[in-house]
């Protein structure tokens, strides 16, 4: 069997430096934040050209804490609405209405599965920004959105959880917006052993703000300056992803050969792949291809013991959290939501698991 990620395998080769890292985490006394913390937000920073980076416990509070320092700054209120596509995975929709802003779906297009800027409603004075989610690791479509932000006078904000290391027209994801958030979810193409999650961005009064909201709003050892939050980098996973992020990029080019060989050898009219200009914009955090039978596909898998996931099988909009927004319909989001699915496709493949993948793919009737 070829299952759809095994994260020991895909850990394995970092193991001896991961021992060596939780050996000197053990020597200190200091298990959360710290100089480890500091020493991978500047590595992180300097590797997306961008000047400051900030560690979190998670990605979802690395895009709430910067929703809570944009309040702060005044450049948003509670009670704002922020455009975000519509097929965008909860933790986003979360962090904006944990923050008191009111999210606005926008229905996407069909190339990049991202906010298509021809269906967004006329821009009212109540939308005040946008997210937009790097899904799947493609961030082609920021070029446009971001014009669009400029346009109508909006923060564009990026989501960048699942793009770390993707690259458009020489500048790196989570350099293009406001700021940025990322998710190193153990999954992730620059993943944690555990939680973690860093926020980016030029704005230095930003920075500063996301550095004292993490630690419970402190601007000293006693002095609470805001109502802050618990989100603080572990010392041994900052500690973890500062090794991990030395060999991002050839993880990624591994994932961006490995994505080659499957739009070049996948051949079946039965299933649709996914778009991509072979630049570096893509890094494949999933690959994703579209069938219009997904039980049969999923039959057709299981039968010859190839692992899949989806991503995501319900739309944010139609969840029972969301219950206030479940009158909302939109129809390329929701087609996405049942045709959907993931293959195999992380640094652990051995070009035979790829040359198997690829015979069953080619294999699958309807």
């Amino acid at each position: 069997m070829i299952p759809f990620l095994d994260l020991k395998k895909v850990n394995a080769p970092y193991h001896n430096e991961f021992k060596a890292c939780f050996a000197t985490f053990l020597e200190t006394e200091n298990y959360i934040l710290g100089d480890s913390v500091l020493e991978f937000e500047k590595a992180f920073a300097s590797y997306c050209q961008i000047p400051f980076a900030i560690g979190t416990g998670n990605g979802l509070d690395a895009l709430r804490l910067i929703f809570e320092g944009l309040k702060i700054q005044q450049k948003l209120n509670v009670g704002d609405e922020v455009l975000v596509a519509a097929n965008s995975y909860i933790a986003t929709v979360l962090a904006i209405i944990q923050a008191g802003l009111k999210p606005v779906f926008v229905e996407v297009e069909t190339q990049y599965f991202n906010i298509d800027l021809n269906k967004i409603p006329p821009v009212s004075n109540t939308v005040k920004a946008v997210v937009v989610t790097h899904l799947y690791g493609q961030m082609q479509p920021v070029s446009q959105i971001l014009a669009f932000a400029e346009a109508h006078n909006l923060i564009l904000v990026e989501d960048a959880s699942q793009s770390h290391g993707a690259k458009l027209n020489g500048k790196y994801s989570g350099s293009f917006g406001i700021a940025a958030a990322f998710s190193c979810y153990p999954t992730k193409n620059l993943g944690a052993l555990g939680d973690a999650g860093i926020s980016t961005t030029s704005d230095p009064q930003l920075a500063e703000l996301v550095l004292k909201l993490r630690n419970y709003g402190r601007s000293s050892l006693n002095t609470n300056e805001y109502l802050g939050f618990n989100s603080r980098l572990d010392t041994v996973q900052a500690q973890f992803l500062n090794f991990k992020l030395r060999d991002l990029e050839n993880s990624n080019r591994k994932r961006m050969a490995i994505a080659t060989r499957y739009l070049q050898e996948i051949t079946n009219p039965h299933i649709e792949l996914p778009y991509w200009d072979y630049s570096q914009s893509h890094v494949f955090y999933v690959f994703v291809v579209r069938v219009k039978n997904r039980t049969s596909f999923i039959s057709h898998l299981n039968k010859l013991e190839i692992g899949y996931a989806i991503h995501y099988p319900v739309v944010a909009y139609k969840q029972p959290a969301l219950k206030s927004y479940s009158n909302l319909k939109f129809e390329i989001a929701e087609q996405l939501a049942d045709t959907c699915i993931s293959i195999p496709l992380n640094t652990s493949l051995s070009q035979r698991d790829i040359t198997l993948i690829i015979a069953v793919l080619n294999a699958y009737e309807v």
